[in-house]
């Protein structure tokens, strides 16, 4: 009777399904595959070799032995299979190169801000950091500033009484 408790600590054991189960992914790069195989030249070759050999052989194969007759009803039937077929597999593959273009240029749009907010930073910064030059003292001025208390102090020493009168 303890085996029949119900554990509510584990998870419960699937259920055996009679319908068949696949996984979503691998059906879709399954699609992909095939969808990139029918658009190639190597599918337009085999499938016009295909249809080719089926013509030949139920015109000029022997009455007994041909299975589909002038009109090709069978053949037609074939195709429009293939068709049928084949148009839901690319159209999944096509809805599938969307979501991944999707996914993409969000991302694409992200990296582009971060890199726009990056740059406008780094103007500010560069902004802030031409503004201090201005007020820095550079070799230069520094040069002239001396030069000038150099001559004023030539001055002073060749004129002393001058000086003292300028001053006051």
């Amino acid at each position: 009777m303890a085996g029949d408790r119900v554990r509510l600590d584990q998870p419960k054991s699937r259920r055996r399904s009679w319908l068949p189960t696949w996984d979503p992914e691998e059906f879709g790069h399954a699609s992909e595959r095939i969808a990139r195989f029918l658009g190639t030249g190597r599918f337009l070759v085999w499938m016009t070799g295909f249809i080719t050999l089926w013509v030949l052989w139920n015109t000029a194969a022997p009455d007994g032995l041909r299975f589909d007759e002038f009109p090709f009803i069978f053949l037609t039937l074939m195709l429009s299979l293939q068709a049928s077929y084949a148009a839901p597999l690319i159209l999944l593959a096509q809805n599938r190169q969307d979501d991944r273009d999707r996914v993409n240029l969000e991302q694409d749009r992200k990296q582009n801000e971060r890199s726009i907010a990056d740059t406008e930073y780094l103007t500010r910064e560069v902004a802030a950091l031409r503004m201090g030059l201005g007020e820095v003292a550079t070799r230069d001025w520094i040069r002239s500033e001396f030069e000038e208390l150099i001559k004023e102090l030539e001055q002073r020493r060749v004129f002393p009484e001058e000086s003292e009168e300028r001053d006051r």
